[in-house]
C-alpha cells in the first residue's frame, strides 16, 4: 500500500481547477485526445481499438470494474498537467507542504534520553526543500520506504529538532504509520 505516494498525488489533485471527467465516454474521449489516437489509448488500457471507438461514440457506457479503474487512473494521471506542475513548483519553492500524520516514531537518541517509541498525531508544515525532495523522489519512482525516510527526516528536523535548536544527534523514523495526509 503506497500511502505516501498516494497522499502526495491527492494533495496535487486538490489544486485542480476543473473536475476530472466522470462518464466512461468522456474519460475515453479525453484519453484519446491526449494520446492522439484510439490505438494508443487501447494499448495503454489493454483493450482493443474497436472497444475504445465504441466508448468514444457512447455505444458502451459501463466498463468492467477493472477497466473503469484503469481508465480513471490514466485520465487522472494526465489531467491538468500545467496546474499539477505549478502546484508542485509552488510547494517546492515557496509554500512548502503540510504533513498531517498519526504514526509511531522510533528514535535513536543520545545516551540518557528515552528512545521509547509512542503513537503521535502531528500536523507540521515542512519547508520547501522537503516538499521538493518528496516530489522529486515521487516523480523518479522512489519506493514507499524512501518517501517515508524523507518525510521522517523532515519531521525530525522541523518538529523534533526544532530546526537544529534542540535534540542534537536525534534520529527519527516511522515505525508504524496509521494515517498520513498532505496539503499544499
Amino acid at each position: 500500500m503506497a500511502q505516501l505516494g498516494d497522499g502526495l498525488d491527492q494533495a496535487v489533485r486538490k489544486a485542480f481547477t476543473r473536475p476530472v471527467p466522470k462518464s466512461a465516454g468522456a474519460r475515453m474521449r479525453y484519453l484519446v485526445r491526449q494520446l492522439k489516437g484510439t490505438r494508443a489509448a487501447a494499448e495503454v488500457l489493454g483493450i482493443s481499438q474497436r472497444t475504445v471507438e465504441r466508448y468514444v461514440k457512447d455505444q458502451i457506457r459501463r466498463p468492467r470494474p477493472e477497466l473503469a479503474a484503469r481508465l480513471a487512473a490514466e485520465v487522472t494521471r494526465r489531467w491538468q498537467p500545467q496546474i499539477r506542475a505549478k502546484a508542485k513548483e509552488r510547494a517546492a519553492t515557496t509554500d512548502g507542504i503540510v504533513v498531517d500524520t498519526r504514526a509511531r516514531f522510533g528514535y535513536t537518541a543520545a545516551p540518557g534520553s528515552t528512545d521509547d517509541s509512542r503513537m503521535r498525531h502531528l500536523t507540521v508544515a515542512l519547508p520547501p526543500e522537503f516538499a521538493a525532495r518528496l516530489f522529486d523522489a515521487r516523480d523518479q519512482g522512489a519506493t514507499e520506504q524512501r518517501l517515508r525516510d524523507i518525510a521522517a527526516e523532515g519531521l525530525q528536523e522541523i518538529y523534533f529538532k526544532d530546526r537544529g535548536r534542540r535534540a542534537d544527534g536525534l534520529l527519527v523514523e516511522f515505525t508504524d504509520l496509521e494515517h498520513i495526509e498532505f496539503d499544499l
